[in-house]
């Protein structure tokens, strides 16, 4: 029956499942970033939410580990802050390298070429790290002038060891360097002004346990004075950082009405990152994910990835012969209310992907997450030992 256009539909209450978030983000919540969502609006060039933006850039430095004057939430998903850094950064006629391990490599390179870049590319399969030999041959055939690569691949549980040493190869060459933190802001070793890194973006729903819709952004000086010297105007008008200057500068000029719940919700996510320190937030997420890896190896699965690039805060776990993992992902949001995911790309069938981000980044979630998946695993007829597997976790958390 098709319903009358006229006709006011009949939707109930919002009702959505009261779910754990152990995937791939979002991850869990904290309380009182939803609380912070709750609070009254205020306009967008009110003198109090001027302050406030103040407020969140100065945390975000603190987070990223930067003195960049240029940080800032951008409007929208991870994604956004994504595309406003290679949209900005990558003009027509300019070489992007981009990497091909993983997932976010591959969305590197379309954006590149939509801001009318050429992308070249070096090449590491997927569930291995970029190694810096191959990367300095391809600057020595290919001379690229922007260097993209990913800290933490989400897609395959990879994190980026010497990025210092990419950096420092990229700048030999005068390239800028634009990295993808998404997965790694506030819950992984991350230092870009020490490191040099030219531009990073993220994502808030990972690490930094809030809704999406305000995305961090950094630049330094070098790479803003790229982006204000264009001969080409950036293709994409609200996402254009010299107009956005007047907004996030000192100006506070109009661009765009601002996202003010999810500024408000950043705030407090960031605050909380500032109370617990960030150095000691690194070493929290790293002890829970220790204690979730040691769980899942007990119990008898394996790590995609080694000990020497393994990515905390995203565990990819091998999916054991003869398994369906969707319906191992299924079964554990059907009977456990509990979130996790499958591969992505190369990787399709081949893993779970297990966060350990945030507020999800919690002895109890580990624990939960751990017994359920061994729960479902040995219904499918897998060879795991899931007491044991839950021993060892809990003799890693004390």
């Amino acid at each position: 029956m098709v319903r009358n256009a006229q006709d006011a539909p009949e939707v109930g209450e919002l009702t959505p499942p009261d779910r754990t978030l152990m995937g791939p983000g979002p991850s869990d919540v904290h309380p009182r970033v939803l609380r912070a969502m709750s609070t009254p609006l205020v306009g967008h060039l009110d003198p109090s939410f001027i302050e406030l933006m103040n407020e969140v850039q100065e945390l975000l430095r603190y987070t990223f580990r930067t003195d960049n004057q240029w940080t800032i939430p951008v409007s929208g998903t991870g994604s956004a802050a994504m595309e406003a850094a290679i949209g900005n950064v990558v003009e027509p006629g300019d070489t992007m390298l981009v990497p091909t391990n993983g997932y976010f490599g591959g969305r590197m390179e379309s954006m590149a070429e939509r801001a009318g870049g050429e992308v070249v590319r070096v090449d590491a399969p997927w569930g291995e790290p970029l190694d810096p030999a191959d990367v300095e041959a391809a600057f020595d055939e290919h001379q690229p002038d922007v260097f993209g690569f990913v800290h933490a691949e989400t897609s395959t549980g990879v994190k980026q060891p010497d990025v210092p040493e990419l950096t420092g190869i990229a700048h030999e060459h005068d390239a800028y360097v634009i990295a993808d933190c998404v997965t790694s802001l506030g819950g992984v070793e991350l230092r870009v002004d020490e490191w040099g890194v030219d531009v990073a973006y993220a994502g808030p729903q990972k690490c930094l346990s809030c809704p999406p819709g305000a995305s961090p952004l950094t630049l330094n000086d070098r790479a803003m004075d790229k982006v204000l010297g264009r001969e080409n105007p950036v293709r994409s008008w609200y996402l254009d950082l010299s107009l956005l200057e007047g907004y996030w500068g000192e100006e506070r000029a109009y661009h765009h009405t601002a996202p003010i719940t999810n500024v408000y919700a950043l705030r407090e996510a960031l605050r909380l990152v500032a109370e617990e320190g960030i150095e000691s937030r690194w070493e929290r997420h790293l002890d829970v994910a220790r204690a979730l890896k040691a769980g899942v190896e007990a119990m008898g699965l394996e790590m995609n990835a080694p000990d020497e690039y393994w990515l905390p805060s995203l565990n990819a776990v091998r999916v054991p012969d003869g398994v369906s993992d969707g319906e191992v992902i299924q079964a554990l949001l059907d009977q456990y209310d509990l979130e996790i995911a499958g591969g992505l790309g190369d990787l399709s069938g081949d893993i779970f992907r297990i966060g350990c981000m945030g507020y999800s980044a919690r002895p109890k979630n580990v624990s939960y997450l751990l017994s359920a998946l061994g729960d479902v695993l040995d219904e499918k007829g897998a060879a795991v030992d899931v007491e044991v597997g839950l021993s060892a976790t809990s003799d890693r958390l004390g």
